[in-house]
This record gives structure tokens, C-alpha cells and sequence, in this order.
């Protein structure tokens, strides 16, 4: 009896030593769990993707063959580094029987859409007061060569069913909304009984697909808004009472285009949403085009970091940094051509060798424009280092 006793009390401080040992190993790997229970996710933005008649007779490689993959050869090494990037097409793609051409209707060659797939980009917004320039055919015919190129889109869309359906995108466990809304059309008709065809500022309209994006699940609501005035280095009255109005109904982050010129950004309070801290970009400029005048030749990469605590679902605003970037026209190769480069700050860069006098001094003098307006409301916005 006594040698069963002893047994049993031996037996009940072993599993007590190993219960207390199971204990301490689960409490250090839920530590470590807290620890490591995050995520972090990077998007890129950048503003107008345009293509004048310049640019596509600098890329015919001959009677119906263009090369648009030169322009973006520099560059895209900086949109790839990004989990999710995107921009803004402000063109159509109409088919080369509708002639190709510039400035004021656009209708460019399909290669372009393929040279802006290969850059990087996952999604264009499409919804511009470009987007009917070829009338309802063009619209469409566009989004069809976007989906051939493997891109997805939204802003304008195919159908009622189409439009209706919000873009949501997991990004490493961040899921993320993307709308888009266009000012107007230049004054191009939309069918009257096609409304869905493009998105038009509505806010009204804005505020309901916010709500459905929350609804369906998205976390973070990115809006794109193409508006304000064109050539002016700071928002509208317009501008401002949409960008607040769109706040209030719960977006997270909102960025603009089509000034072609970089206007300020801003951190704001959310209403409602994941995030405490929003952040807003009132224009980012052209990505590419020809406008070759101070302002307009000068762009930016937007990069915004949001971190996920996979504990208790809370996402933040990491960091956000901009790298300008300076559209350079001229000999590449011994060819003419386009090429978006990341404008420097200094001259010790290996892309900067062939360039003339004049060009670097544009360039540098692009780099102190962007660098100026974006830090001009904050101070928590960086240059991204393109020390490579």
C-alpha cells in the first residue's frame, strides 16, 4: 500500500513538472506569436499615364508595330518592388482603323497598354474625361485590351453587373478596395440609357460603394478621384469639399489625378474606418507623356506601407514615401524616345551620362519641385532613397 502511494504521488509530480513545462512553452510561443502576429503590405500609385503623338511615332518600329518598353525600362524596378501598384491611363485604346492620335482625342496603339503591364502596374483606373474620346466602342474596346494584358481596371466598365461589382483585392491578408471617379468626359456623351459605363462623380454614388466595399469585407477603401484644375499646384474649392465629403462617408486613402501637375498631400482622421490615420494626394502628376514644360515633365511614385496586427485586426500607416520621377525625351540608344527616370538629386547617377547641360538642370530643378509640394502639409512623408 505504502510502495502504491509513493508510486502515485511520483506519478502525479511528473505530469505536474511536465504540465508546468507544457505551460511555460505555450506561454513563450504566444509571446513570440504577438510578436511576429503582424503584416505588412506596400502600394504604389502614380499619376496620369498619357501617350501624345510624339511619344507613339518616337515608338513605331514600323507601319503597325510600336515599342513603348524603353520608357519604362528605368522605372519599373521601383513599381515591382511594391505588393500592388497602379496609375491611371488616360487614354483609349480604339484599334488602329479609328487612326491613331493625340491631344484632344486620344487613341493609342494596344502596345502601350502591353509596355505599362510589363512596368509593374496590377490595376489602371480608367475613369477620365478621356474615357470616351472613341465613344462608347473605344470604352470598351480599351477594357478589353487591359484584361488581355492580364491588368485589372475599374472606373469604367462593360455593364450595370460590372460596375456594381467592387474590386477588392488580398494583399498578404489586407484586403483592399479600389474605386475610381471621373469629373466628366470632356463634354463626349454617355448613353443615357449606359450609365454604368464610367463612374462620374457622385457623392451620392461614392458613399454607396463605400458602404458596399465595407460591407463585403474590405478593411482598407482606397478611392481615385480624376479632378481638379489642369496646371494648377494647388487643390480647388471642388476638390477640397469632395476630398472631405469622400472622408466623412469612410474612405482610407484617397489620391488625384489630372491636374498634370503634383499637388499636396495630407494625413487626416478617419471616419469609421481600419485605419486611424488617412492619407490623402490631391494629384500626383504625369507618370509619362510629352508635356514638356516645368510642372508638367515631372511625376512621382506614391509608396504608402500599412502594417496588420493579425491579433486584433488594427492596420496602421507605416510609412509613406514618394520618389520623384522627370520624363527625359530624346537619343536612347541612338534612337529617339521617352524614358521616365527617378530624378536625383544630385548628378551622380549612372542614368544621367548622356543627358545635355539643360536636361540635368530640368531634372534637378523637378526633383526640389516634387521634394517642396509633397513635404509642404507634413513632415511624416520621406524621398525614398534611389540610391541603387
Amino acid at each position: 500500500m505504502r510502495r502504491l502511494i509513493i508510486s502515485l504521488a511520483v506519478a502525479c509530480l511528473f505530469v505536474l513538472i511536465i504540465t508546468e513545462y507544457l505551460k511555460s512553452k505555450e506561454c513563450k510561443y504566444r509571446q513570440h506569436f504577438a510578436l511576429d502576429s503582424t503584416v505588412t503590405i506596400s502600394i504604389s500609385a502614380v499619376g496620369d499615364l498619357m501617350c501624345h503623338s510624339p511619344q507613339f511615332e518616337y515608338a513605331r518600329v514600323s507601319a503597325d508595330s510600336f515599342n513603348f518598353y524603353p520608357a519604362f525600362e528605368i522605372i519599373r524596378q521601383y513599381l515591382r518592388n511594391s505588393d500592388f501598384s497602379f496609375g491611371n491611363l488616360e487614354t483609349v485604346t480604339a484599334g488602329k482603323l479609328k487612326g491613331y492620335s493625340g491631344y484632344p482625342f486620344f487613341n493609342v496603339p494596344d502596345e502601350f497598354v502591353a509596355a505599362v503591364k510589363s512596368a509593374g502596374f496590377n490595376l489602371i483606373t480608367t475613369s477620365n474625361n478621356h474615357a470616351l474620346d472613341d465613344g462608347e466602342m473605344g470604352l470598351l474596346r480599351t477594357i478589353s485590351i487591359i484584361k488581355n494584358n492580364g491588368l485589372y481596371y475599374t472606373g469604367t466598365f462593360t455593364s450595370k453587373k460590372d460596375r456594381d461589382s467592387i474590386r477588392i483585392f488580398n494583399i498578404k491578408g489586407i484586403k483592399l478596395a479600389l474605386l475610381a471617379y471621373s469629373y466628366g468626359t470632356n463634354g463626349n456623351p454617355l448613353p443615357k440609357e449606359k450609365p454604368f459605363l464610367i463612374n462620374l462623380i457622385d457623392t451620392v454614388l461614392i458613399r454607396n460603394d463605400i458602404n458596399l466595399s465595407r460591407h463585403i469585407g474590405a478593411e482598407i477603401v482606397l478611392v481615385y478621384f480624376h479632378f481638379g484644375t489642369e496646371y494648377k499646384r494647388t487643390p480647388s474649392d471642388f476638390q477640397k469639399i469632395i476630398v472631405q465629403k469622400t472622408i466623412e462617408d469612410g474612405a482610407d486613402l484617397i489620391i488625384g489625378g489630372h491636374p498634370h501637375v503634383i499637388e499636396p498631400a495630407a494625413f487626416f482622421k478617419t471616419n469609421g474606418g481600419k485605419l486611424d490615420t488617412g492619407f490623402v494626394v490631391y494629384s500626383l502628376g504625369n507618370f509619362i507623356s510629352n508635356q514638356r514644360w516645368r510642372y508638367s515633365d515631372a511625376g512621382v511614385i506614391l509608396k504608402i506601407i500599412l502594417k496588420k496586427n493579425l491579433n486584433d485586426g488594427n492596420i496602421s500607416i507605416l510609412k509613406v514615401n514618394f520618389l520623384p520621377t522627370w520624363v527625359f525625351k530624346g537619343k536612347i540608344n541612338n534612337k529617339n524616345g521617352y524614358e521616365i527616370l527617378p530624378a536625383a538629386d544630385s548628378l551622380n547617377h549612372v542614368f544621367l551620362k548622356d543627358m545635355s547641360a539643360d536636361d540635368k538642370k530640368k531634372m534637378l530643378q523637378s526633383y526640389d519641385d516634387t521634394k517642396n509640394i509633397m513635404t509642404k502639409l507634413t513632415e511624416n512623408i520621406s524621398v525614398e532613397n534611389i540610391s541603387k
